[in-house]
């Protein structure tokens, strides 16, 4: 039977430095799922709430959609309206509105102000559809994806906050 070699002393680090380096993924992708913020959870009954458990980083997010694009708003209860990134408006297209410069905590920003036909917080079916809302676009947070749900939104439901949890309902 032919025997291996064994490693050279000059290959000893290579490997050792490979097996780190797959150690180091592996142990990111495992955190990164188990540290991934629950789903909103939708329920139907009493005309429908949308639940949106707090993230590790203190905020809100949901899952929705501006004209059929799909988004992840963090909501920003200091927002006037909702914020999107020029490209999710391009994609919606969001086009014309008005120009507009946007006071916002990083100073000012430049942007639009455009209506949207629809806009859906929660996957569908499940969640809440609303109609003819104002979009401001030029925002530059995160991914391109990402985007701020403000008050014109807030504003359609009865919001209650505790330590864990936003939940929405409809206001009647």
């Amino acid at each position: 039977m032919a025997r291996q070699a064994a490693p050279t002393s000059a290959t000893r680090p290579w490997l050792l430095w490979l097996v780190w380096i797959a150690v180091i993924g592996a142990l990111y992708l495992v955190m990164n799922q188990l540290l991934a913020p629950p789903a909103a959870i939708y329920r139907a009954a009493d005309g429908g709430e949308l639940q949106l458990p707090r993230h590790r980083d203190g905020h809100f997010y949901v899952d929705g959609s501006v004209n059929g694009v799909p988004v992840r708003f963090m909501v920003d209860t200091g927002a006037s309206i909702v914020s999107v990134s020029d490209a999710v408006a391009r994609a919606a297209g969001l086009e014309g509105g008005r120009s507009i410069t946007f006071q916002t905590a990083n100073g000012p920003r430049e942007g639009r102000v455009v209506r949207a036909e629809r806009l859906s917080l929660g996957a569908a079916p499940d969640g809440f559809t609303l109609q003819g809302i104002e979009v401001g676009t030029g925002l530059a947070i995160g991914s391109s994806d990402e985007a701020l749900l403000g008050q014109n939104v807030l504003r359609h439901f009865d919001v209650s906050i505790d330590r864990q949890a936003m939940v929405l309902r409809p206001r009647r």
